[in-house]
Formats: structure tokens, sequence, C-alpha cells
């Protein structure tokens, strides 16, 4: 349910209202707006006399909420959510770009990968250090050791670091050292992880699952939302259908769709998306031009010898070169590379 004020209405006000709903058992939201406020419901509203709220002074409207999802859903929070990391940002009107190696390989590796994409305007470094793979034999990350590595390249560029988290046992870890953890495609549905990091402080990356809906993928960020973080950035990383030419295939409506439903800002992963490094820029062009609130790219600086994903990564030249052509096209869609 979803009760929106009318201009004007005093803060004190709010919280009166708010208590009264809370004694009958409500979780209220309070969401401040431009002109005036909207209190979200969250919990059994089936008994809340929407005729009794519409006669307060104080109400300009009441309405039921029909889907599932009530914190992520954009009724409930009618401006765009933006997540700020350090410096960077990623949501209304501010466009993202996280960058790095889809596996962090080694102390030199990680860092020159770290300068290189920094000084093409990266504001963010990503890197696995925990790798779900679809084989067993094949290189799973370097673990722990991957993600002291991390630090290491985040020490010598400033540059916050995005990496997946695999097991709610390494929560406390992430949340010591992170600055964005990632929840892989794999485990978007892994309800107990998702509860897990919903307690945590740190913003969370949530990618979309390789056969999900829309629904389906909100619904994962509702859980995360649910346990007090909302801090959660949404990533379209392409879908499995039959096509075979490429990786996965990119959902380009996801981005205006999604957005539509929530307020959760969309992040697309063109590397994923295509699966080869040509497909890259193209898909992340036509990614901004959609109105994604960033990227996440994958960057090697040696793309032939990269122990994971090598053919659909840039080499930090070819990143410089796609970073030009974002700047330019996010102008235009009234976005600003931060």
């Amino acid at each position: 349910m979803v009760i929106v004020m009318k201009p004007g209405t005093s803060q004190e006000e709010i919280r009166k209202l708010s208590r009264q709903l809370e004694d009958q058992g409500m979780k209220v939201g309070v969401t401040n707006g431009v002109g005036c406020s909207i209190l979200g419901l969250v919990g059994d509203t089936t008994h809340v006399d929407m005729d009794k709220l519409s006669i307060n002074e104080h109400v300009e409207r009441v309405m039921r909420v029909s889907e599932p999802y009530k914190r992520a859903n954009r009724k409930f929070h009618p401006e765009d959510t933006v997540v700020t990391v350090g410096r960077a940002k990623i949501g209304g009107g501010s466009f993202g770009v996280i960058a790095g190696p889809c596996s962090v390989e080694s102390k030199e590796q990680i860092i020159e990968v770290a300068e290189d994409v920094q000084r093409s305007g990266a504001s963010m470094l990503r890197g696995g250090a925990f790798k779900p793979r679809t084989s067993p034999y094949s290189f799973q990350g370097m673990g722990v050791d991957g993600l002291e590595l991390l630090l290491e390249a985040k020490k010598a560029t400033g540059l916050p670091v995005v990496t997946e988290i695999m097991n709610p046992k390494y929560c406390e870890l992430f949340e010591e050292k992170v600055d964005v953890v990632q929840i892989g495609a794999r485990n978007m549905q892994n309800f107990d992880l998702l509860k897990e990091v919903g307690k945590m402080t740190k913003p969370v990356l949530l990618k979309r699952g390789l056969s999900s809906t829309y629904e389906e993928w909100i619904m994962s960020a509702e859980y995360i939302m649910s346990e007090g973080n909302e801090n959660v950035i949404l990533c379209e990383r392409g879908i499995r259908t039959f096509e075979t030419a490429t990786r996965n295939t990119l959902d380009i409506s996801a981005i205006p769709e999604v957005k539509r439903m929530s307020h959760l800002p969309v992040i697309v992963d063109p590397s994923h998306s295509g699966g080869y490094y040509w497909l890259v820029e193209p898909l992340a062009l036509a990614a901004v031009a959609a109105g994604a609130d960033g990227l996440i790219v994958e960057v090697h600086n040696d793309p032939a010898c990269a122990k994971c994903d090598g053919q659909q990564s840039l080499t930090p030249k070819h990143f410089d070169k796609l970073m030009e052509k974002v700047r330019l096209l996010a102008q235009v869609a009234g976005k600003t590379v931060v």
C-alpha cells in the first residue's frame, strides 16, 4: 500500500501517521520527494482501513500495490535511487563505469589494469577473487589472496572495489574489505545468500539470472532490501536464448522496462552479454542510448593469456577508446559520467 501525503505536510504529521500504522503491525518506509512525501507500507495491509486513511486531512490519496515487490517498487519510491560509492555515483543522471579483469591473477596484473582503467575514466574496479565456473576443473579464482590483491590495487589507485561473493560465510570479510558486493547471475535466486547480504551495509550489485523474468529479478532485490540494505544496483548481463552465435543475448528492453517498474539503478554488462570483445563496444553504446545508469566492462592487459574470459575482454587501449564514445553519448542522453 502507498500513501501519498499532501504537499506541505509537516514531518511531525508524517511521523504521527507512521506510528499509527506501525502500531497496526505495518513496516513503514518514508520517501521525501519534491513537493510531497510518500509512505510505503509493507506487511498484511488487508486490515488497513483505506477509507479512514483517505479522510485524513494530510493524505492526498491511498493506493494498493498489486506487485509482490514493495521496497523496490517505483510506486513506493518515485524518484530514482542513487547509489554512492566514494566519489562514484550510479543513478539519477549519474553514469558510473566499473572496469577490470574477470579474475585477479597476480599483483602486477591487477594493479596495472586498475591504473589503466582509472586513467580512462572508470570510477570503480572490478575483479573476481572467487569465481563460479561451469566446469569444476576451470580456474576458480585466488580466493582470499585475490581479495587482498584487489585491496593493493585500491591502495595504488583509490578506486573502490567490486567483487563477487559466493558464500554467506564471507559476509563479514566482505563487509570489512569490499566496497560493492556483487551477486552473480548463478546466485540471483540463492535466497539465503541474498538475505545475509541484505544485512550488510555495503551496496550490492545484483546480476540478472540466466533465464529470469524482470519480476523474478526485482524480487531478488526485494530479498536484499527486506533485510535493510536498500543500496542495490541491478545489472542486465544477457540472458539465455536459442541463439548460439553469442554467449548470451543482451535484453536491451530490460533497461527502460525495469526502470519503469523499479526505482533502482540499472547497469549493463556488455562483456558477458556478447561473449566476444568486438561486441562490447556496440552493446555498451546501445545500453547508454537505452537509458542505462552505468556499465561493468571486462578489461585485461593481456587477454590472450587471461585465465578467464579473455575472449570477451578489452585491452586497456580499446577500453580507452570506448570511454571516449561513452562520455559523448552519455552527454547526449542527459547523463554525466562520474
